[in-house]
């Protein structure tokens, strides 16, 4: 099964238009009872979400995942910490990466796959204003020339 298969929970759509993503890992989460249950009824925010790397571990912070209902005095906090499950060797690849200019790790969407939550995570460059601009440039001549040929097509 291809990295990123599997139902889709959440997607950090201002991760492409923000970051240049070089690669992609992927990555399981420990999560408790209720926030699994949350994960499930796709309640989660990727969106000011970022990857830290503390003692050798990597960590997930400032990814919402909201309070499950039918959960009681046992209900996580939303904005919590979470670690991420990784090989070690790729925890050292990533921490020498994000040591370079410019680079940081993202996370890409969140998925579940066979029963467990699993993160796309990216290694990417932040991009400059203008490489946006291009970018949305780019996109948007790709958008008529599809129209062009549809229109082309219905006649």
């Amino acid at each position: 099964m291809p990295k990123g298969s599997g139902k889709v929970v959440a997607q950090n759509k201002k991760a492409n238009h923000d970051y240049a993503i070089e690669t992609t890992i992927e990555a399981g989460l420990v999560l408790t009872g209720t926030e699994i249950k949350s994960v499930r009824q796709s309640q989660v925010q990727l969106r000011d979400s970022f990857i830290i790397i503390r003692n050798g571990e990597a960590f997930i912070s400032n990814m919402h995942i909201n309070t499950y209902e039918q959960g009681n005095i046992f209900n996580h906090d939303p904005v919590r910490s979470r670690k991420l499950l990784l090989h070690k060797q790729q925890i050292i690849q990533l921490s020498y990466d994000v040591k370079r200019d410019g680079y940081t790790i993202v996370p890409l969407k969140m998925y579940l796959k066979d029963g467990y939550a699993k993160l796309l995570i990216g290694l990417g460059k932040g991009k400059k204003t203008y490489d946006k601009r291009h970018d949305l440039k780019k996109k948007e001549a790709k958008r008529d020339m599809d129209r062009a040929v549809k229109a082309k097509n219905q006649f």
